[in-house]
C-alpha cells in the first residue's frame, strides 16, 4: 500500500552529477574516490607532513610569542617612512601594472577580433608572466636597477599586469555579445566597439578586480622589502636578524593594521560602485 507513495515522493536529494547506472557507475565512482584518496596521500608524503613535528615544535612557536610580547612600540616613528613606501609602491606597481594589462586584455579575449595565433601567443606570454614569482621579479630588478623601491614597483607591475590581463580578458568574454553585433552592423571601427560595447559592460567588474590586485600587492609589497626592494619588509627582516622579536611584532602590527585598513577602504569603494551601477 506505500509502496506508490513512496514512487511519487520527490527526491530531497540534489545531485550535482549524473547518478550512477548500475554496479559499473557505483564501481566507477568507488574508483574516483580511492585515486583522489591516493593522490592526497602521495602528495602528503611528497610535502613530508608531519602533525607530530608540529606538535613537538609548537613549544618553539610559543617561545618567539613570547619573545615577542610586550611589541616595541618606541619604533613606530622609525615606521612611518617605510609604511608609507610600502603603500607608494603597492599604488604605482597596481597603476602601472593596469596599464600594460588593458591592451593586452583586448587582444587575449576570443570575441573580440579572429586573429586566434595573436590571441594564443598572448595568453602563453601571460602565462609564463604569471607563473614567475614576484620575489624572483625583485630579485631580476635589483639586479638591474639596484636596492630601493623602484624594483619593488617593477616586479608588482610586470607580475599584476599577468594577473590583471587574464581577469580583464575573461570578463570581455563574458558579456553579452548584443552591443557588439549592433555596432558592428552600424560600421563602428574597433575602437568604437570597445568605447561603447565592451568597456560599459565590465568597467564595474575591473574595477573591483583592481582594487583586489592593490590589497594583494599592498601585502607583496611588504614581503619585497626581504630582498632589498624597500618598504617594511626590511624593517621586518633586520628585526628577525638581529634577534629583536619585539621589534618583528610591532612591524607585523603595522602591515596588518594596514592590510586591514586597505580592504575596508577597498570594500567601501566596491560598494559605492555598486550603488552607482544601480541607479
Amino acid at each position: 500500500m506505500n509502496s506508490p507513495s513512496l514512487k511519487n515522493t520527490p527526491d530531497r536529494w540534489q545531485w550535482t552529477a549524473a547518478r550512477p547506472a548500475g554496479i559499473s557507475g557505483w564501481l566507477g565512482y568507488a574508483g574516483l574516490a580511492l585515486a583522489i584518496v591516493w593522490v592526497l596521500h602521495w602528495s602528503a608524503e611528497g610535502a613530508q607532513m608531519s602533525w607530530g613535528e608540529l606538535a613537538g615544535g609548537m613549544p618553539q612557536i610559543g617561545d618567539f610569542f613570547s619573545r615577542s610580547v610586550p611589541p616595541d612600540w618606541s619604533m613606530l616613528p622609525r615606521l612611518w617612512a617605510p609604511a608609507l613606501e610600502t603603500i607608494q609602491i603597492a599604488v604605482w606597481g597596481t597603476l602601472l601594472s593596469v596599464i600594460l594589462a588593458l591592451p593586452l586584455s583586448f587582444i587575449a579575449a576570443s570575441n573580440l577580433h579572429s586573429w586566434h595565433w595573436l590571441r594564443r601567443i598572448t595568453r602563453q606570454f601571460l602565462n609564463v608572466v604569471r607563473s614567475i614569482n614576484e620575489l624572483i621579479l625583485a630579485l631580476v630588478f635589483v639586479s638591474a636597477v639596484g636596492l630601493g623601491p623602484f624594483p619593488g614597483v617593477l616586479a608588482l607591475a610586470l607580475h599584476g599586469m599577468g594577473m590583471l590581463a587574464k581577469f580583464f580578458a575573461e570578463a570581455i568574454e563574458e558579456i553579452d555579445e548584443g552591443p557588439l553585433q549592433a555596432l558592428r552592423s552600424a560600421g563602428a571601427t574597433q575602437l568604437q566597439i570597445i568605447a561603447f560595447g565592451v568597456v560599459p559592460q565590465v568597467i564595474t567588474a575591473w574595477i573591483a578586480v583592481v582594487l583586489y590586485r592593490f590589497e594583494v600587492n599592498l601585502r607583496s609589497a611588504t614581503v619585497l622589502g626581504m630582498v632589498g626592494a624597500g618598504g617594511l619588509g626590511f624593517e621586518l627582516v633586520s628585526s628577525l636578524k638581529l634577534f629583536r622579536y619585539q621589534e618583528t611584532a610591532t612591524c607585523i602590527i603595522v602591515i596588518t593594521v594596514m592590510v586591514i585598513a586597505a580592504d575596508m577602504v577597498s570594500n567601501w569603494l566596491r560598494s559605492r560602485i555598486q550603488q552607482g551601477t544601480r541607479h
